[in-house]
């Protein structure tokens, strides 16, 4: 690789600054590691003994928060520094990471070897600490086995650790630049792992809790993450320096309020309000809260008033971000003691066997009013769906004001879309679905046919290549390089292809209804909602590569798409054929577990569940065949009018 770029800051940092940022980060760490130890201290045998088992020895017990530290430290820095590489840099003409990619995927590398290193002591050293033993009893290989076959935090931990090492050596091997933003999807999935098997998974309302952290986990790795890799840019002397701080406001931003939302609602559910004052947890959520004001309330005034100013840029960053470093720092701290300190939810001893597996009662049978008034919110595909809709508007808004206009049936398609996606997840259907089997499959035909088509007759990647801002001259990348990169990625370019895009679509009716994987998904939430975001994303790859309405990866005769269609329709018959016939119902174990107040026979809920996958799946392929009849019938006339124009002009050239 060639050197790094020369700064683009005329006013390098003084050494005071290069002192000040050290002290501010050492003070940080150093405040996260005595919260830590302060907390776990603080808790005593308590924290063990109110969940029915002893304490497993302070070595066990501090090894387990401390490392914990370390891993978190470790994969924000990794996360971070990939996503630095990937939305703060731009690549070289031949799309090579730069100077400054280079040196952020190195970091990464680094950073993720001691992520995966603290992910492995951690399998060990909670699987002791979930058992109630020390360390050193459960060493033995048939003793580690056992409790991992029965545990499932440690497990968390393993696989937590197993991305980490993906990355590591992917990391060591990259030198595309678009590669960098897979691998930024992987790392931020990669952190969520322990968290949806913690404390937040269990007892009532864990869908709302499991969900709220896992935004909440994300939004602080990459906050953190990347604030480490722009002060490791500014000390360099990295290019764009003006710039990389500007987009870093605004990425700062966005993660405070989606910390700020998501510990709202994941402390709701976890501690009561009137006992945020009684309870442990109930104290560590408000310090946290109070770091989070503390945070805004240093960091926005100082930003304004040194860029105001006319400060240097690389000294402003070093100045103010080892401030904000030092204070994420400590808030890390405190979550460290949050998560070794039981909340008040997890105590919690009435709980039916519904709010275990689902989060929530229901005590009504769902009829038409109850599936049109049960609301309750998704907090992943129900906000991903409004964000949608709003990021849509606003994408159309900014291209009237430019004097372009954009077609209403497409807005209207795309609305129309989001609100499908809003009500098969968030609606009394989305509530009822896990409950009963024909709502589930009301749902299913919702978010993988109805939603996706129109999601994609809305044209949403035209849109964006049109309205989102691209590079400056000589600037950083902007959301229309990103788009780019995508759309003409291989893996968009192998999942759109209408064979894959077309097994991938059957899987989720074959190999989810007919393996038995269907139950086992349907008692975990997390698995649950990775069954729900699979139907969306499967269904709208199908109908991009299909439909070809949008811009696509890659173009597919219509007569191929034709086949494929005509080839899909007798695949979903065939499926309600083999439902229909079945002499047992499809988890039948799980749903007899719910035990709910009311009942439906399960069979018929089987039967009219196979008729509204069969019959309902049959509407959106018709849509489809419409769509491909109307292009082709209107590219055969363009070819008449090419061939009549053809003929007019030989005929004047022969008189």
């Amino acid at each position: 690789m060639s050197a790094p770029a020369p700064n683009s800051d005329p006013s390098g940092p003084l050494p005071r600054d290069r002192r000040g940022t050290a002290l501010w980060t050492a003070l940080g760490v150093l405040a996260a590691v005595v919260l830590t130890v302060w907390t776990v201290l603080a808790a005593g045998e308590h924290a063990y003994l109110v969940l029915g088992y002893p304490a497993p020895g302070l070595v066990t017990t501090l090894g387990v928060s401390l490392l914990r530290l370390v891993l978190d430290l470790s994969a924000a820095v990794c996360v971070g520094s990939l996503v630095f590489c990937a939305f703060f840099t731009t690549p070289r003409r031949d799309r090579m990471v730069s100077p400054d990619g280079y040196a952020a995927v190195r970091a990464a590398e680094t950073s993720a070897w001691v992520w995966a290193g603290a992910g492995l002591l951690l399998t060990v050293f909670d699987a002791a600490d979930s058992s109630g033993q020390p360390v050193s009893e459960i060493l033995a290989p048939t003793s580690l086995l056992e409790l991992l076959g029965a545990l499932d935090a440690p497990d968390g931990w393993l696989l937590s650790a197993a991305v980490a090492v993906v990355l590591a050596l992917s990391c060591h091997f990259v030198l595309r630049w678009r590669t960098t933003i897979a691998l930024s999807l992987v790392g931020a999935l990669g952190v969520l792992p322990p968290v949806l098997v913690g404390h937040g998974a269990s007892n009532a309302g864990h869908d709302f809790a499991s969900d709220s952290l896992g935004f909440h986990v994300v939004a602080a790795t990459l906050w953190l993450g990347t604030l480490f890799a722009v002060l490791a840019h500014a000390l360099r002397g990295g290019a764009h320096q003006q710039r990389v701080a500007l987009r870093y406001q605004r990425l700062a931003a966005g993660c405070w309020v989606v910390l700020a939302a998501s510990g709202v609602v994941s402390s709701l559910v976890l501690v009561p309000p009137d006992r945020l004052l009684e309870t442990r947890y109930g104290a560590l959520v408000l310090a946290k809260v109070g770091m989070l004001v503390l945070i805004a309330a240093v960091s926005v005034p100082l930003r304004r008033r040194a860029f105001r100013a006319g400060t240097g840029t690389r000294r402003a960053v070093l100045r103010l971000a080892g401030l904000e470093g030092a204070l994420l720092l400590g808030t890390l701290g405190i979550s460290m003691g949050m998560a070794h300190v039981p909340p008040p939810n997890l105590l919690a001893r009435d709980t039916s066997a519904s709010e275990l597996l689902i989060g929530y009662d229901l005590p009504a049978f769902p009829d038409p009013t109850q599936l049109l008034t049960a609301w309750r919110f998704d907090l992943l595909l129900g906000t991903a769906a409004v964000l949608l809709a709003v990021g849509y508007a606003l994408g159309v808004r900014r291209l009237r004001a430019a004097g372009t206009s954009w077609p209403v049936g497409r807005t209207a398609s795309w609305m129309a879309g989001c609100a499908t996606v809003l009500v098969a997840s968030s609606s009394g259907l989305g509530s009822y679905a896990p409950a009963t089997f024909g709502v589930h499959m009301t749902a299913h035909l919702l978010l993988n046919m109805v939603g996706p088509a129109l999601l994609v007759l809305g044209h949403p990647v035209l849109l964006a290549l049109n309205a989102l801002p691209g590079a400056e001259r000589g600037g950083l990348f902007g959301p229309r390089e990103w788009v780019l990169a995508v759309v003409h990625s291989p893996v968009a370019r192998a999942v759109t292809h209408p064979v894959v895009a077309s097994v991938l679509l059957a899987g989720s009716l074959y190999g989810l209804y007919l393996t038995g994987l269907f139950q086992w998904v349907m008692q975990e939430h997390w698995a649950h909602t990775i069954m729900n975001v699979y139907f969306l994303v499967t269904g709208y790859l199908w109908f991009w590569s299909v439909l070809g309405t949008d811009r696509t990866p890659r173009r597919v005769p219509q007569l191929a798409r034709l086949g494929v269609t005509l080839g899909m329709m007798p695949l979903l018959a065939f499926f309600g054929v083999l439902v229909l016939s079945m002499d047992e119902p499809i988890a039948d174990n799980y749903y007899r577990t719910l035990d709910l107040a009311w009942s439906v026979d399960p069979m018929a809920a089987q039967r009219a569940g196979a008729l509204i996958g069969w019959l309902g799946g049959e509407l959106p392929m018709l849509l489809v065949l419409v769509v491909l009849l109307s292009q082709w019938q209107r590219e055969q006339g363009d070819d008449d009018a090419e061939h009549e124009g053809l003929f007019e002009r030989l005929e004047s050239t022969r008189s």
